[in-house]
């Protein structure tokens, strides 16, 4: 198995060929993630698109390490079911996909399937409970260095995206963070940054990032 830097560095070398093996990889994805790795299921799938390239990876080899635990990930994730070239191919098709947040002008030029496709790359996070602008003064003061100004993750740090993503999955990880089934941090494994925030103060963070998308 290559080292987890060498693997990385295949990435700054992904071409066409690359991507048309992630495509292919990614019709067993979307039986969950959808097509084009929108996620569904309110959140139960979580939305994959533009994440980015290397978070997917970590997380594909986290999965197929089983240091990160997951049910229907298992069978997807065996080590003789996705090599190293595999997790590139895919992390980088994904990471690649561009989902719109509106759904543009209906153009009547356009027949039936391709409106139908719009509609699936479209996806806008429902706002949800919680006071916004609270949730924008404690995202401003805790996460904005990680995550990124508005939410949408730091590619060169494979630090994903929050806005955009589904609440409810937003949820679930930080249930999971605070039983320490997962890592916040793995510079400060020790970290319990989110388990200093109160229910109400999620709610007040998910509840703007849930608006990000919006503008």
């Amino acid at each position: 198995m290559k080292p987890w830097w060498l693997l990385l560095a295949c990435f700054a070398c992904v071409d066409a060929a690359d991507l048309d093996n992630g495509e292919e990889i990614n019709e067993v994805c979307a039986a969950c993630h959808g097509e084009f790795a929108q996620g569904g299921k309110d959140g139960e799938y979580p939305r994959l698109a533009g994440q980015p390239t290397e978070f997917i990876a970590k997380q594909l080899r986290l999965f197929r390490e089983r240091k990160r635990q997951n049910m229907p990930m298992l069978p997807h994730t065996e080590a003789r079911e996705l090599p190293d070239v595999d997790i590139v191919a895919i992390a980088a098709y994904i990471a690649q996909i561009k989902l719109s947040s509106k759904l543009p002008p209906l153009d009547k030029r356009m027949d039936a399937l391709q409106r139908l496709m719009q509609t699936k790359k479209t996806l806008n996070i429902p706002q949800t409970q919680g006071n916004v602008s609270q949730g924008q003064r404690l995202y401003n003061k805790e996460c904005r260095f990680c995550h990124g100004q508005k939410g949408w993750g730091n590619p060169a740090k494979a630090v994903p995206m929050l806005a955009g993503q589904y609440t409810a999955y937003l949820w679930r990880q930080v249930d999971k963070y605070r039983r320490g089934e997962r890592i916040h941090d793995e510079d400060e494994p020790n970290d319990e940054l989110l388990n200093d925030f109160n229910k109400i103060q999620l709610q007040a963070l998910f509840a703007y990032l849930a608006t990000v998308d919006d503008e």
